[in-house]
């Protein structure tokens, strides 16, 4: 399993409302394809980048950016995110 889950946080609602992107913590060996292809298989939904960062405590976030024709917050919604 390369998505573990999504991070919920202020910060996460504000780039879902602003960016169209979502937080979601991942293995830390997972590449950005591999993340890009997992959420994509996961959700039905279409990916338009993928950043990555190594937190505080030692976790792999994937900053996860959509693409125009699929609303972070509906994905959001449909996690029970919101």
């Amino acid at each position: 399993m390369i998505v573990l889950y999504p991070l919920s946080t202020e910060k996460t609602i504000r780039m879902m409302e602003s960016e169209n992107t979502l937080i979601f913590i991942v293995d830390k060996k997972s590449s950005k394809e591999e993340i890009k292809k997992e959420i994509e298989s996961l959700y039905k939904v279409k990916v338009a980048k993928v950043r990555t960062t190594i937190d505080a405590k030692a976790r792999k976030k994937a900053y996860v950016k959509f693409s125009a024709e699929t609303p972070a917050i509906d994905l959001a919604t449909q996690l029970g995110l919101m």
